[in-house]
C-alpha cells in the first residue's frame, strides 16, 4: 500500500517511509559498500543496537568488525558519521542466524563496539539487547510467528547459554506497543518475557570466577560472579559514598571513577579475564541498603562510566552475590522470596533469580525478567568508507 493511502492509527505499527528502499533481497555486499547492507535498529530494553542477519555481513571477523565499525562511526566521540549513539548503551550491534544447535531457533552474538575508541569485542553478552532479538528474528522470517504469542529459543553465541523469549503476535504480527513500562526507558511498550538458563560462567567458566564469595582488592572487600555477565560487587560506604547519589554526581566524581577503575581492572585479572583495560567487562556495581520499597540500591559504572540504570545481566550476577553466604552486600538486602527487586538510578528492575547455595560450587536454577523492545528504524545503512579520525 503506498504511504499516501496508509491511515496512520496509534498504534503506527506501519511505520513511516524515510527513503526509496531497495529490497533486502536485490542487494549484495560488495567491497565499495555502495549497495549499503540491510539493517534495523531496535531499543531492546534500555540499550539501542543495530540488529543484522549474519548472511548480510562478511564471514571473514575482521572484515565484518570493520563494516561494522564504519557503520556505527566508532573511532569520534560523537559517532557522528555513523549511527551509534555515542554512549556505550548505544554503540552495539546484534548478529542474528538460523541456530546451529538443536536446542534453539537462532544464534545471537553480540558485539560492543566503542564510541572513541575503533574497538569491537564479544566478550560479553547483553540481556537489554537480547529483548529484539526474538521480534528481529520473526520479522527476517528465521521464526514463523505464533497466532497469540510466540517464544523463541535464543542461543547467546557469546556464552552459549539459551534463553526463551516470548512476545506478543497477534495474528501473526510483532505488537512493539503496549502498557508496560521499565525503568530507563521512556513510555510503555510490549513486554518480552526472557526465561535464562545456563548462564552461569558466561565468560569466565564459573558462578565463582576466583573461587571464593569474597575476595579483597586493595584493602575492599569484592565479590565477583559472572551469573550471564561478569561483574565485581563492593559496599558503596567501602569506596567513601553513600550508593544513592545521582547518575550525574557519580560522572563529576573523578576520584571515585578512578578507584572503580583501579578497582576492575585488578577484579579483571582475578577473574582470569586477562589484562580487559579499554573493555567493558568485568563491570562494577556498588551496593547500599535499598531506600524505595525494593531489595537493594545499585550504582553501577561501565566500565568506570556510571550507567543511567543497571543491565539485565549485570543485575543478574549482582543479585546472585546477594544469595551466595558471605557474599559481598548480602547484609544488606532485605530478601524475601526468589523475585529480587534491583533499585538503580532511575527506577527499579525485578528480576526472578534461584541459586542452590548449598552445592560447591553454588548453581543457578532459574533466572528470568521482563523486558521491552521497540522497532525504530529497518531499511539499509550505508558505511563511510574509512574510520573516523577523532577531532583534537
Amino acid at each position: 500500500m503506498s504511504a499516501s493511502a496508509q491511515a496512520r492509527g496509534p498504534e503506527d505499527e506501519a511505520g513511516v517511509p524515510c527513503a526509496p528502499l531497495m529490497s533486502a533481497s536485490a542487494q549484495t555486499w560488495d567491497p565499495e559498500d555502495e549497495a549499503g547492507v540491510p539493517c534495523a535498529l531496535l531499543r531492546g530494553g534500555t540499550s539501542k543496537a543495530a540488529y543484522f542477519l549474519a548472511r548480510d555481513l562478511p564471514r571473514d571477523p575482521r572484515e565484518r568488525d570493520d563494516l561494522l565499525l564504519r557503520i556505527m562511526g566508532s573511532g569520534h566521540p560523537l559517532q557522528i558519521d555513523g549511527i551509534g549513539g555515542a554512549h556505550s548503551l548505544a554503540s552495539k550491534v546484534a548478529v542474528v542466524s538460523p541456530s546451529k544447535d538443536d536446542t534453539a531457533d537462532v544464534d545471537y552474538l553480540f558485539l560492543q563496539l566503542g564510541v572513541e575508541q575503533a574497538t569491537v569485542t564479544d566478550l560479553q553478552n547483553c540481556g537489554n539487547v537480547l529483548a529484539g532479538v526474538g521480534p528481529f528474528a520473526v520479522e527476517r522470517g528465521l521464526v514463523p510467528a505464533g497466532r497469540e504469542t510466540t517464544a523463541v529459543r535464543v542461543r547467546m553465541v557469546n556464552s552459549g547459554s539459551v534463553v526463551t523469549a516470548t512476545f506478543a503476535t497477534p495474528a501473526g504480527v510483532v505488537r512493539y506497543r503496549g502498557d508496560t513500562h521499565i525503568a530507563g526507558a521512556p513510555g510503555t511498550a510490549s513486554p518480552i518475557t526472557l526465561r535464562f538458563s545456563d548462564t552461569a560462567g558466561s565468560a569466565t567458566g564459573s558462578l565463582l570466577p576466583t573461587g571464593r564469595a569474597v575476595d579483597v582488592i586493595d584493602g575492599t572487600e569484592v565479590t565477583c560472579v559472572d551469573n550471564g555477565m561478569p561483574v565485581v560487587v563492593a559496599r558503596a560506604a567501602d569506596l567513601g559514598i553513600t550508593g544513592y547519589e545521582s547518575h550525574e554526581d557519580l560522572a563529576a566524581d573523578a576520584s571515585l571513577r578512578d578507584r572503580v577503575e583501579r578497582l576492575r581492572l585488578a577484579a579483571g585479572r582475578l577473574m582470569g579475564l586477562g589484562d580487559i583495560a579499554g573493555l567493558t567487562v568485568p563491570k562494577t556495581t556498588l551496593v547500599a541498603p535499598p531506600r524505595d520499597g525494593g531489595t537493594i540500591c545499585t550504582r553501577t559504572f561501565i566500565p568506570s562510566h556510571p550507567h543511567t540504570a543497571i543491565g539485565v545481566l549485570g543485575a543478574l550476577s549482582a543479585a546472585s552475590a546477594l544469595l551466595l553466604p558471605g557474599g559481598v552486600g548480602a547484609e544488606l538486602a532485605e530478601l524475601s522470596g526468589s523475585v529480587i527487586d534491583v533499585e538503580h538510578p532511575t527506577g527499579h528492575l525485578l528480576i526472578d533469580l534461584e541459586l542452590d547455595t548449598v552445592s560447591s560450587p553454588p548453581a543457578v536454577l532459574s533466572a528470568g525478567v521482563i523486558r521491552t523492545a521497540r522497532k525504530l528504524f529497518d531499511g539499509t545503512v550505508y558505511p563511510s568508507a574509512s574510520h573516523p579520525t577523532p577531532p583534537e
